[in-house]
């Protein structure tokens, strides 16, 4: 396995997802997405195998998994809001953060980015993400003086029904790529299952 390659990033943004269950149907929500300012590099990793099925002396079939990616977000500063809603940190009386090792389930978000540098500017969305806590690191130096960044290692798992990301392409609809920061997109196939299992 080598080393993870970094990518450079830019307009990232976190959406809250809500996940509700009635009459056995699931349910995704998104909050508009907010952005998270000063976010430095992404290196995520596909996760899932490939399973090969012997039969006739040959590789008969061959089964593959999609389990999501994983990696690290790295990011100059985690903005408040992010560690009190996705995090779940929490603001005392006197607007400090504190955290709490009884708070163990993680908020689940959508991860929007583009890659800065990228000639076609492809914006991509992970549907279902959770992120640990960073670690904490700083750094000293005599000469100059460089910022410190925090670290997230996320996990962008598939959803309960399937979905785990999507990017813009050639052909996307100029008012899907324009508004990819406001709303977390939904592929058509998702919008109708939803639509039709409320009628």
């Amino acid at each position: 396995m080598g080393n993870k390659v970094k990518y450079n990033l830019k307009n990232v943004h976190a959406a809250k997802l809500t996940e509700t269950v009635k009459d056995g149907v699931t349910t995704f929500t998104y909050a508009t997405p907010k952005a998270i300012p000063g976010a430095v590099s992404i290196s995520l990793d596909a996760e899932g195998e490939s399973s090969p099925f012997y039969a006739d002396g040959i590789v008969y079939f061959r089964s593959s998994t999609n389990n999501g990616y994983s990696g690290d977000l790295e990011i100059a500063l985690i903005p408040e809001w992010f560690r009190t809603e996705i995090l779940q940190e929490a603001l005392d009386a006197k607007g400090v953060l504190v955290e709490n090792s009884k708070v163990t389930e993680s908020v689940k978000f959508a991860l929007l980015f583009e890659f800065d540098g990228d000639v076609n500017a492809i914006r991509h969305v992970l549907y279902n993400c959770s992120a640990s806590r960073p670690s904490i690191a700083s750094e000293t130096k005599e000469d100059t003086i460089e910022p410190g960044t925090e670290t997230l290692s996320v996990t962008a798992d598939p959803r309960s029904d399937g979905l785990v990301k999507a990017r813009t392409g050639d052909t996307t609809d100029d008012t899907a790529y324009a508004d990819w920061y406001k709303n977390v997109y939904i592929p058509a196939e998702a919008t109708e299952a939803s639509e039709a299992a409320e009628e």
